[in-house]
């Protein structure tokens, strides 16, 4: 868990981001935060997924194709990715599967 001061300061950035929307009216106090944390644990699961397809690769970097694999991986939680992957290369099957 962050420091109390940086909590705040993403918080505050969060807070600024969802008023950019002309339909987003008042924004209640902890509701920044719990984005912030579901933002974290979003990006942790699709980090930790990625590295988990490099790995299976042979590869020590992360690339875009490896995040495609992330994607295809798991759809039931990054289905909604597969438009932005779709143009990184394709990785076929592992070293050890072919």
């Amino acid at each position: 868990m962050p420091p109390k001061g940086k909590t705040n300061l993403l918080a505050a950035r969060i807070k600024r981001v969802m008023q950019k929307d002309e339909d987003v009216g008042k924004i209640a106090g902890p509701a920044p935060i719990v984005m912030g944390k579901a933002l974290e644990l979003f990006v942790k699961q699709l980090v930790t997924t990625a590295n988990d397809v490099a790995v299976l690769h042979g590869s020590k970097t992360v690339n875009g194709s490896h995040l495609k694999g992330a994607v295809a991986m798991v759809p039931e939680a990054f289905d909604f990715l597969s438009d932005i992957v779709e143009k990184a290369k394709d990785l076929g099957p592992p070293p050890d599967l072919r």
